[in-house]
């Protein structure tokens, strides 16, 4: 009897060293996964500002996620990246998108600092936190870039091959945002909204450039090329003391909301190249456009536009003499470039090009407007901060 026990005890335990040695079910392949979609359950409308704590998202912080950036690439993070940096060239455009989303005061640690203003930083202005972050300079390598422990690095496509790819060979994920035109700005909004697990706030915010699109296009519709004027944008630049104008590449964004605004772009008739094109007097007054606008990034459009005016040769332009000569708008940057003020630089166009069709735009309402919506802004720091700056509007 005593070994009859015995026999059923061991063939008990024997049973459950098997159970515990059969496979667990495997987990599911991060790269197989579905991107998030949820968001916040009480989303705000507009970022909160630095100084609160950005509301939790609804995204599990251990759950991977998948994006597909602006290169093409699929890039899968283990988490939902905690520790943000956004650095290289053209890092001012693409931060100025990030700060919508109000996760960003929380998340991003570094940036690379650049500003076209003698004003100041607009970043500083909308994150008071920023001067506790990481400061990277434009130029900044992979080696310095790891310092700030990233779980993930935003950088503009161009960057690829000088920055990206030695931040990768290192294990640092990288994700390319272009936002050089509208499309693109809807494609990498998504994307942003997927990093900071919170696709609705990316939907609002492209909500908000979609209804102006959409008005400056139900404005305009039916328009003939004939009613459409022809149109000159000018980058002005004096560096070195050199003064020099410029004309933007076909598929710029400078071509584009030109197009948008209901006007002829006239530059477009000769040989472009990548970037922008340097252009003689000769050929500004060959063109002999209705409408000429002058861009400045590091000048004052305003006082630039009254040099030109006095200028003997300018005065024989068609264009001067009929009082169309205008400054380009800008705040800490200029409207035109693919920065998040884009749709101000498109509505302000629109309305110089056709004023009949926009009887009642108010610009300083729109552009206080802008700045509550997309970076949580009130009046007191609209009048006090952005209106004292804002070049090539009249108030």
């Amino acid at each position: 009897m005593m070994k009859r026990t015995i026999w059923v005890l061991w063939m008990i335990i024997l049973m459950i060293l098997l159970a515990a040695c059969q496979p667990q079910a495997a987990t599911e392949n991060p790269e197989t996964q579905p991107t998030p979609t949820s968001s916040p359950s009480e989303p705000s409308p507009t970022p909160q500002r630095a100084t609160e704590t950005a509301t939790p998202t609804s995204t599990p912080v251990d759950s991977s996620l998948t994006v597909t950036d602006a290169l093409g690439r699929r890039v899968t993070l283990q988490n939902l990246p905690q520790r943000i940096v956004v650095a290289g060239r053209g890092v001012a455009l693409l931060a100025d998108a990030v700060y919508v989303f109000p996760e960003s005061f929380e998340r991003v640690v570094a940036v690379s600092r650049t500003s076209q203003s003698p004003d100041g930083d607009f970043l500083a202005l909308v994150d008071e936190r920023l001067p506790e972050k990481i400061a990277f300079e434009t130029n900044v390598g992979a080696e310095q870039v790891v310092t700030a422990r990233p779980d993930v690095v935003i950088l503009k496509p161009y960057m690829q091959e000088t920055l990206g790819n030695p931040l990768e060979a290192l294990g640092i994920p990288v994700v390319y945002l272009s936002m050089e035109n509208p499309a693109e700005y809807q494609r990498d909004l998504q994307t942003l909204g997927v990093l900071f697990g919170n696709p609705q706030r990316a939907e609002e915010v492209w909500g908000f450039y979609q209804q102006h699109l959409e008005e400056v296009s139900s404005a305009l519709a039916g328009l003939t090329d004939e009613q459409k004027p022809r149109t000159l944008l000018l980058y002005y630049s004096d560096r070195d003391g050199q003064v020099a104008f410029n004309v933007a590449p076909k598929n710029w964004l400078q071509t584009i909301i030109t197009e948008l605004a209901g006007g002829v772009p006239v530059w477009t008739d000769i040989e472009l190249g990548s970037g922008w094109t340097k252009v003689n007097f000769e050929q500004i007054a060959q063109w002999d456009a209705d409408r000429i606008f002058i861009i400045a990034y590091t000048a004052n459009p305003e006082q630039v536009v009254e040099n030109l005016k006095q200028d003997g040769q300018w005065q024989a332009l068609r264009a001067v003499q009929e009082g169309h000569l205008y400054p380009f708008p800008k705040d800490f940057y200029s409207w035109d470039q693919p920065d998040t003020r884009w749709i101000l630089g498109l509505r302000f166009l629109a309305a110089q090009l056709h004023p009949q069709a926009f009887p009642e735009l108010d610009m300083i309402g729109e552009t206080r407007q802008f700045f509550a919506q997309l970076y949580g802004l009130d009046a007191v720091e609209f009048e006090g901060k952005i209106l004292p700056i804002l070049k090539g509007i009249q108030p």
